[in-house]
């Protein structure tokens, strides 16, 4: 009789013991699946992209060649952009892309701010200065003067508020890109503790382009006409709603604006092909590119949106 139930309390401990093996193996061996599994889907995405990117450049080439086909007619073939995208495929239509392109100097430029000690550009500065100091005032941002000091020093090194990774981007001087203003944003937001620096804007006042000296107003911001020409907001929505809208001299007029005033601020009929484009293509893969007095610049590769 005692030996029988050590036989069977021994079985019973090896059941459990074999029992307790096979869990860990087998949990084990899950671990591994998903792992392996994240790993070869991670693989399978890093393969998709590489693959967009090499047709991304295809596109950037195809895109250049087409914009080469309107030279001397830059500014009426980017007038229709600015307004509308434009959907181009192959004959067979399988492959398609979609092309977005807006104005670089749409609004006021933001080097504009370092033209304090230039007698001849001082009215620049003085319009760039007076939109910051309106901006600040609105947003109630915590210390201007620092940020202010930032952007100063980002227009005068072009280097110091830039992450490594971006420094391709950037010339000898100046504010050349929205991204690198805003990377001197997050660092004032950082350093200041101030929450109201990213409620601003920014994008619908100022331009980034180092070398712009006029603003191609016929396509600026709703904001950024209400502020030049001290107009209700609303009043200017409404205009630019208007599929046939007087033009932009005769409503400020008519509503109360002095457009001479600022004329001299104007591009004009010189209005500059000075554009920033964004393709979109595949399964939500972009790529956006500068196309600046004839030629492109700044290729930038996205993954998907």
């Amino acid at each position: 009789m005692d030996k029988t139930k050590d036989i069977t309390i021994v079985t019973s401990s090896q059941r459990g013991f074999a029992l307790i093996i096979t869990l860990s193996v087998l949990s084990v061996v899950i671990a591994l699946t998903v792992v392996l599994l994240s790993y070869f889907t991670e693989v399978k995405e890093d393969a998709e992209t590489t693959k967009a990117l090499i047709q991304g450049d295809v596109y950037y080439a195809d895109v250049l060649e087409q914009l080469a086909k309107f030279k001397g007619k830059e500014k009426s073939f980017f007038n229709h952009l600015y307004r509308r995208s434009v959907s181009l495929h192959t004959p067979d239509k399988r492959f398609s892309l979609v092309l977005k392109c807006r104005p670089l100097s749409s609004g006021i430029n933001i080097n504009w701010l370092a033209l304090d000690h230039n007698s001849k550009k001082s009215y620049l500065f003085q319009e760039a200065q007076i939109l910051f100091d309106t901006l600040a005032q609105q947003y109630n941002l915590e210390d201007a003067d620092r940020l202010l000091e930032m952007i100063l020093r980002e227009i005068g090194t072009g280097k110091k508020y830039v992450k490594l990774e971006q420094s391709r981007l950037i010339q000898k001087n100046g504010i050349i890109s929205y991204q690198q203003f805003s990377d001197i944003v997050k660092r004032y937001e950082i350093e200041v503790d101030d929450m109201n620096v990213a409620r601003v804007p920014w994008g619908k006042y100022f331009s980034f382009l180092r070398k712009s000296e006029k603003i191609d107003v016929e396509y600026s911001s709703a904001e950024l006409i209400s502020f030049l020409f001290d107009i209700d907001l609303r009043s200017v929505q409404e205009w630019k709603r208007m599929l046939k809208r007087p033009s932009l001299e005769v409503f400020v007029n008519d509503n109360g604006g002095n457009y001479a005033e600022k004329k001299n601020l104007f591009a004009g009929s010189k209005s500059a092909a000075e554009a920033r484009c964004t393709v979109t293509y595949g399964a939500g893969y972009k790529f956006t590119f500068d196309y600046i007095e004839g030629e492109a610049k700044y290729f930038e590769f996205f993954g998907k949106n």
